[in-house]
């Protein structure tokens, strides 16, 4: 068996983007240099990582054959979809247009990667 300890997100500002998941998170700001900055979860459970790449470009949501892809997107499980919601507002996230399900919300951070919060 091989864990996965974390997930790597490429960013134009990998430092500005970890800032935003620990404030979305609540998480602890880890490693945070110049091209590549941690947001590490509660009791080193997992981490996000992000490293600099000046030609990112945002994923189309829902997708498009005329647009970049998705490749994939994280998932949060919360108690409160309103209350995450206003987390999420507050901390610069975008409530995409397209909701696929009631107990679901999908947003994108500050460079267009997809997340969703969802209920049990």
């Amino acid at each position: 068996m091989i864990p996965l300890k974390g997930v790597v997100l490429d960013a134009p500002d990998p430092r500005k983007l970890a800032r935003f998941y620990c404030k979305l998170l609540g998480w602890e700001l880890g490693t945070d240099e110049e091209g590549w900055a941690v947001a590490n979860g509660p009791e080193g459970s997992v981490v996000l990582s992000f490293q600099g790449e000046p030609q990112h470009q945002a994923p189309s949501w829902p997708s498009s054959t005329d647009k970049q892809q998705m490749q994939l997107h994280l998932d949060f499980q919360v108690d409160d979809l309103d209350a995450a919601h206003q987390r999420a507002m507050d901390a610069g996230a975008r409530l995409m247009e397209f909701q696929p399900q009631p107990d679901v919300r999908v947003y994108a951070d500050p460079v267009g990667h997809i997340f969703c919060f969802f209920t049990a």
